[in-house]
């Protein structure tokens, strides 16, 4: 797997209405509220930007004004979505916060946004998109996985230079760490839908503390052994 930064959320360039007035970041909020509300149900090809903007109450050209292209506004609809359950503050913890505290915030928030109808809608939307080749999985892949994994590669990185874990490629342990999170719970949503298969709060908060307990088992620091 390849390194390289990803465009994230927050780095995707979509130009604003010049004036940045607050009517028109009212327009922008509810053209991304609905395009959170459709995407998810319709897909990319499923739905248009008319549809959109009619949802938002707003007309097309304003859609257009706020931004570039379908493929943008898919891609600020996708960051939003993770924005909301894994805002990038949880990537940079407070000083002095422990270090399974941090760990576990985290990881509640990730599972959370996994096991989300949204995110079970999108991944069995992207799985299914074989026309083009892939295209809407690499716009789903930059606008939401791609950037979790970047934060949190960089905030293993940060946490092993302070000595609080031992980790010599952030990288892979991002992925040890996600992918336990994710394991059989996310597996048998896919197959049997989010509804079929919610995860009560018990089971959910028991997975959760398991992984972050195996996760520290792997990287915490090793005591140095006297004599």
């Amino acid at each position: 797997m390849s390194h390289h930064h990803c465009p994230a959320a927050t780095d995707i360039q979509t130009p604003l209405a010049a004036s940045g007035r607050p009517k028109d970041l009212e327009k922008r909020a509810a053209i991304l509220t609905a395009a959170k509300q459709l995407f998810p149900g319709h897909g990319f090809d499923g739905i248009s930007v008319d549809a959109i903007a009619q949802a938002a109450g707003v007309s097309k050209l304003t859609v257009y004004s706020h931004f570039q292209d379908k493929e943008a506004l898919f891609m600020h609809a996708i960051g939003e979505l993770c924005q909301e359950l894994l805002p990038d503050h949880l990537f940079v913890p407070e000083a002095g916060e422990p270090i399974e505290d941090a760990l576990r915030a985290l990881a509640d928030s990730f599972f959370a946004l996994v096991a989300s109808p949204a995110a079970i809608s999108l991944q069995r939307l992207v799985l299914a998109d074989v026309r083009a080749e892939g295209r809407l999985g690499r716009m789903f892949w930059r606008a939401g996985p791609a950037r979790i994994l970047a934060s949190f590669e960089g905030f293993l990185g940060r946490a092993a230079a302070a000595g609080d874990l031992e980790i010599i490629d952030p990288a892979q342990a991002a992925i040890h760490f996600l992918s336990l999170l994710k394991g059989a719970v996310n597996l048998r949503m896919l197959c049997c839908g989010a509804r079929a298969a919610e995860i009560p709060a018990d089971e959910a908060s028991a997975h959760v503390a398991g992984v972050v307990d195996v996760f520290l088992r792997a990287y915490q620091p090793r005591t140095p052994q006297a004599g």
